[in-house]
């Protein structure tokens, strides 16, 4: 289930506490939620511009914490705020600049910050001087309490694998007591770019087991341009692991996928992994994200999970992707399924704060569509079909269009009683009632549910707002 509670709707604008005829419940409404409060996740889109690999950390003391890729892959940056948001402003600190010549003198990828035993492990992937490519990971540590301050910050050295090769995107997890690493990293005689591999940590620089390969690129998504798993990040809810990544190349192509395991297993033993068939997060031309991925997670202050990923928003790419700057920070709520696992949905798009609509009384079924026809469905797996946005109209009045957040030139449409999605919305007032809102198409007429369809009539199904 989702970990935040279900949360009682309201409008944006000003709402009439009155029940309309036929509604079931009494007429006292809990005080109205905005669609802002009831998301819980910034909607500032991109939340940082050139950023690639985005990383933001869980709150430490009060502080949200980022790093992620610079367009010149030159140095390594850190910003911190109190709230997400606020990231987006904060200034940034250089913490390291590559050298000029030598080892750690190429390309600097992918870093992330991890609060271990007390003190900042940063963990990044550096090329050579000439040898840009020749990829390994590395280690910083700080004892400060602020990882904006470089003075702080001293190179432990390479986290050495079990052979040299090339190497990156590693990321630490604690569960059970135990600390490990994953990482990607390409292995001889696998004729893959990279695999994922786990392992145990002896510290946060050094490994204390071998490593495990637990996913390689086989799949038709996984193998696009590149054949790659790579951009590893763990989400441990439900009695399960989850752990997202990256495949394919790194233009429109990128995508996510995901290997499970339960929180009970072996985590260093391959058959404890397994990986969903499927992508779990892809492009989206409707939405105009193209390419999302290398991803990470963290939570709001009441514990909602989010989403964290790049994407750009365009297809079209002249010359090496890997030379395009404009790989955006992006956040999104991260949804969950009445089973425990994770519901992705698509990358959003620009817009005010989504919400799903549920009868009351039953809080497990939303509003859906299927193609244009809507309708309520029982816990969907497909998120992005029960997405919506309330948009203000532009007359003053508190009626609103509500928009498809998968097909954002659509919205809910009433055409004598059938509702179904259609290029011009037909606006609706929200007026409070007990246990959620009902919606007004005209004096007298509401949309109601009936026989599991959405349609209009003198009487009112009230909404819950999740």
């Amino acid at each position: 289930m989702n970990r935040r509670t279900v949360l009682t709707g309201g409008a944006v604008g000003a709402m009439a506490v009155v029940l309309p005829a036929g509604a079931s419940g009494a007429p006292h409404a809990a005080p109205a939620k905005t669609d802002a409060e009831i998301y819980g996740v910034p909607t500032v889109d991109p939340l940082i511009s050139q950023r690639a690999d985005p990383w933001i950390t869980k709150p430490v003391n009060g502080q949200y914490y980022f790093t992620g890729s610079v367009p010149e892959y030159d140095r390594l940056v850190v910003r911190g705020a109190p709230t997400i948001e606020g990231l987006a402003g904060a200034e940034e600190s250089v913490i390291w600049r590559r050298p000029a010549s030598g080892r750690m003198g190429g390309h600097i990828w992918a870093p992330e910050l991890h609060r271990i035993g007390g003190r900042w492990y940063l963990y990044f992937a550096a090329g050579d001087a000439g040898e840009v490519f020749r990829i390994r990971t590395y280690v910083m540590e700080s004892a400060l309490d602020d990882p904006r301050d470089p003075a702080g910050w001293v190179l432990k050295g390479q986290l050495l694998t079990e052979w040299d090769g090339f190497t990156l995107d590693a990321t630490s997890f604690t569960h059970k007591g135990r600390q490990y690493l994953v990482w990607a990293q390409s292995e001889p005689e696998i004729a893959v770019n990279t695999s994922l591999y786990i392992a145990e940590m002896a510290n946060p620089w050094t490994l204390k087991t071998k490593p495990t390969r637990i996913a390689t690129p086989t799949k038709s998504w996984e193998i696009i341009g590149y054949k790659v798993n790579e951009g590893p990040a763990v989400l441990i809810r439900n009695g399960q692991v989850f752990l997202t990544f990256s495949a394919s190349a790194t233009d429109s192509n990128y995508c996510m996928g995901l290997l499970t395991a339960s929180a009970s297993a072996d985590l260093l033993s391959r058959s404890s992994w397994t990986k969903h068939p499927d992508p779990i997060f892809t492009t989206n031309e409707a939405t105009s994200r193209f390419g999302p991925g290398h991803n990470s997670f963290t939570v709001t202050p009441d514990g909602t999970d989010m989403l964290v990923y790049h994407a750009r928003d365009y297809k079209q790419i002249t010359g090496d992707p890997l030379y395009d700057p404009n790989r955006h920070t992006r956040v999104q709520k991260l949804y969950w399924h009445e089973d425990g696992t994770p519901l992705f949905g698509i990358p959003v798009g620009s817009g005010g704060p989504i919400v799903r609509l549920s009868p009351a009384d039953k809080p497990r079924s939303f509003v859906k569509h299927e193609g244009d026809l809507v309708r309520t469905a029982h816990a969907p797996r497909e998120l992005e079909l029960t997405q919506f946005r309330f948009i203000a109209g532009t007359d003053g009045t508190p009626a609103e269009t509500v928009q498809s957040v998968d097909q954002p030139t659509k919205y809910l449409t009433v055409s004598g009683t059938t509702v179904a999605l259609g290029s011009t919305g037909t606006p609706v007032t929200r007026i409070a009632a007990r246990g959620g809102v009902t919606l007004r198409v005209s004096p007298g007429r509401y949309i109601l549910v009936k026989n599991g369809q959405l349609t209009v009539g003198n009487k009112a199904t009230v909404f819950r707002l999740s």
